[in-house]
């Protein structure tokens, strides 16, 4: 079980977890819950993060992107840990349960969620997976803003309501953003081990410093975008509250910015995940009083 923990990665869930209470927080505001389409979609985002972990895990061995010198925590494996059929079971068995899950959320608000669900899975197994991963081309930070910000949110709110208004999709924004910087954190820390891999993320496209630049650009237009909301009449000053966690962005930046050891950002990678939890978690307190 600790192994499968291991594989899991339960530090990167709460990009899962994150875009599901915000979209849930705009429905319940406007009046409507159904509170099991609410847990299939819990279900379904938190498997299909754990299925793309996984087979994250198993294409990488395979490519021999996970070497003895990476400075990430250890990948089960490249490490040897388990078999890689073992691994690529679980990643049959966590997008199986999304599957089950998205089937539900097809029968109570259509069968164009049985669409996205497809194209989220997909999307996860072709992030290293397949003839011609994305990840390795520097397009991982755009997919994860996509689906785990902008398809996430709104479709938890559109299961819900069956609606598409402006709000869903503004409110996804700096979600989708602060989940892309977890992904930003974990590939400058990879960079020097991912270019001798070959593996040409968007931190090896760009370099070191303009990558950092990135991360704090996210993290700027991430509180941005709430107050923006406010300006463009769309929900009341509640939903600048995720304010408050400034002071743990300014941290994580400055770690970000001066830092090059595994430890160190290592603890940044996990920082920058409860740094989005918690955004998320105050953004949808804020929606809710809005």
């Amino acid at each position: 079980m600790r192994l499968w923990l291991v594989a899991a990665r339960p530090r990167t869930l709460p990009a899962a977890v994150a875009p599901v209470l915000v979209g849930t927080a705009l429905a319940i505001s406007q009046g409507d819950f159904r509170p099991l389409a609410f847990v299939a979609a819990l279900v379904g985002s938190v498997f299909i993060q754990i299925g793309t972990n996984l087979s994250n895990d198993y294409s990488d061995a395979r490519r021999g992107a996970d070497t003895e010198d990476r400075l990430g925590p250890v990948r089960v494996t490249a490490g040897g840990l388990m078999p890689p059929r073992r691994v690529l079971t679980g990643t049959y068995v966590a997008f199986g349960i999304a599957v089950a899950a998205g089937l539900y959320l097809a029968s109570v608000a259509g069968w164009e969620l049985l669409l996205v669900g497809v194209a989220s899975i997909a999307a996860g197994v072709l992030y290293t997976g397949g003839p011609r991963p994305y990840g390795y081309e520097g397009l991982g930070e755009l997919f994860v803003f996509l689906f785990f910000g902008v398809v996430a949110v709104v479709g938890s709110y559109y299961v819900q309501v069956e609606k598409l208004p402006w709000e869903a999709f503004a409110v996804s924004v700096p979600v989708g953003l602060l989940a892309s910087a977890i992904l930003v954190v974990n590939n400058v820390r990879d960079l020097d081990t991912d270019r001798r891999a070959g593996k040409r993320t968007l931190a090896v496209k760009l370099g070191r410093e303009p990558t950092r630049a990135l991360f704090l650009a996210m993290l700027v237009l991430a509180y941005v975008v709430p107050v923006a909301v406010v300006i463009a009449g769309g929900l009341s000053w509640w939903v600048v509250l995720p304010l408050v966690t400034l002071p743990l962005a300014g941290r994580l930046w400055r770690t970000v910015r001066a830092r090059t050891d595994g430890p160190s950002l290592n603890a940044a990678l996990a920082g920058t995940g409860g740094l989005l939890a918690l955004f998320s978690l105050l953004l949808s307190v804020g929606i809710l009083l809005s």
